[in-house]
């Protein structure tokens, strides 16, 4: 049971990335200019803190199941 929340904590991860560029793009492509050029990562940066939430969840999850294992 473990192992799948692990593979589904990831795969979640990978989902909110993709999620956060597609919103990126939607949004701010239709009249992208040099302001949005200027801002652009940091608003990036901002879409993508869910998907770096859930992937450091899983790399500490799986950090404790291999020092578990010793």
């Amino acid at each position: 049971m473990k192992d799948i929340f692990s593979h589904l904590l990831l795969a979640t991860s990978i989902l909110a990335s993709l999620a956060g560029v597609a919103v990126f793009i939607f949004l701010f492509a239709p009249n992208f200019n040099i302001y949005w050029l200027i801002l652009s990562p940091i608003i990036l940066a901002l879409y993508q803190t869910p998907a770096v939430f859930l992937y450091r969840l899983w790399k500490k999850r799986k950090r404790q199941k291999t020092e578990g294992v010793d």
